[in-house]
C-alpha cells in the first residue's frame, strides 16, 4: 500500500475533475440559492456543509414553502439514504487499521463521485486518498455556490432566469441514461412526476405542507418499486434489473 503522502496526492489529482464538474452544477444552484434570498456567505456555508444537489434544491425549496426544521430534517434524511448504503459498502474496503475517527471524516463527504473512486482503488482503501478526494470536490462545490449566488447580483434579470434552468437540465442528464437502460426505472420516474403532480391538485392532500409530501412520495414510490421490482442479485452495474 502507498504511504498516506502518496495517496492524498493521488486523491488530489483524481479529484480534479471532481471539481471541476462541482463547480458548473453548483453555480446553478448558488443562483437558485439567491433568488430565495441567500447571502453568498450563507449559500457558501450551506454547501460547505451539505455536500448534495438533491439535498440542497430540496431544502431550497422548502424554504420557500416555509417548511418546519422537522420537515427539513426528515427530507435530508429520505433524500440522502443512499448515502448509508454508500458508507456501509466503503467500511468494508477502508483498511482495517484505520481508526473510527478517519471513518467518521471519509462518511462526511461520501458523494457520488467520490464513493465510485474510493470504491475503485485496488486493494485496501488509505483514508488519506479520500481524504485528497474530498480536498478537491469540497471547495469546488462550495465555491462554484458561492460564485452562482454573487452572479445573481451581476448578471441580467434574463441571463438568471435562463442559467436557473440550467440546474432542472442537471437533474435530467441524472436520471435519463440509467432510464434508457431500464424500463422499469423510466416507468419509475415517469410515475414519480405523475404522482408528484397529481398531489399539488388533490384536495386534502394537497394541504400538506411540501416537505411531508416530498417525504411521503419518496417512501412510497420507493417502498413500491422496491417490492414489486426487486432487483436481482446475479444484476449487472450496466444491466441493474438483468436476470
Amino acid at each position: 500500500m502507498m504511504n498516506n503522502k502518496t495517496c492524498y496526492m493521488k486523491g488530489l489529482q483524481d479529484g480534479v475533475p471532481i471539481f471541476l464538474g462541482y463547480l458548473a452544477v453548483s453555480f446553478t444552484l448558488g443562483i437558485a440559492a439567491k433568488k430565495v434570498g441567500f447571502t453568498p456567505f450563507q449559500a457558501t456555508i450551506m454547501s460547505l456543509t451539505n455536500n448534495t444537489s438533491a439535498g440542497q434544491f430540496a431544502a431550497l425549496g422548502l424554504i420557500t414553502s416555509g417548511a418546519t426544521y422537522l420537515e427539513m430534517a426528515i427530507t435530508q434524511l429520505v433524500i440522502n439514504l443512499r448515502y448509508f448504503l454508500m458508507s456501509c459498502s466503503l467500511s468494508q474496503k477502508v483498511d482495517a487499521k484505520a481508526s473510527f475517527f478517519h471513518r467518521l471524516l471519509i462518511g462526511f463527504n461520501v458523494t457520488d463521485e467520490v464513493f465510485g473512486l474510493s470504491i475503485g482503488v485496488d486493494g485496501d482503501l488509505n483514508p488519506a486518498y479520500t481524504y485528497g478526494l474530498s480536498t478537491m470536490s469540497i471547495p469546488g462545490w462550495a465555491l462554484g455556490t458561492c460564485l452562482g449566488t454573487i452572479s445573481g447580483n451581476v448578471l441580467p434579470p434574463r441571463v438568471l432566469s435562463a442559467m436557473g434552468v440550467a440546474l432542472y437540465g442537471m437533474f435530467i442528464a441524472v436520471i435519463i441514461p440509467p432510464a434508457k437502460k431500464s424500463r422499469v426505472l423510466a416507468g419509475i420516474i415517469v410515475v414519480s412526476m405523475v404522482a408528484s403532480f397529481l398531489v399539488s391538485y388533490v384536495p386534502g392532500i394537497r394541504d400538506i405542507s411540501l416537505g411531508f409530501r416530498i417525504i411521503i412520495l419518496t417512501v412510497v414510490i420507493a417502498g413500491l418499486a422496491a417490492v414489486l421490482f426487486p432487483i436481482p442479485i446475479n444484476a449487472t452495474k450496466e444491466n441493474p434489473y438483468a436476470a
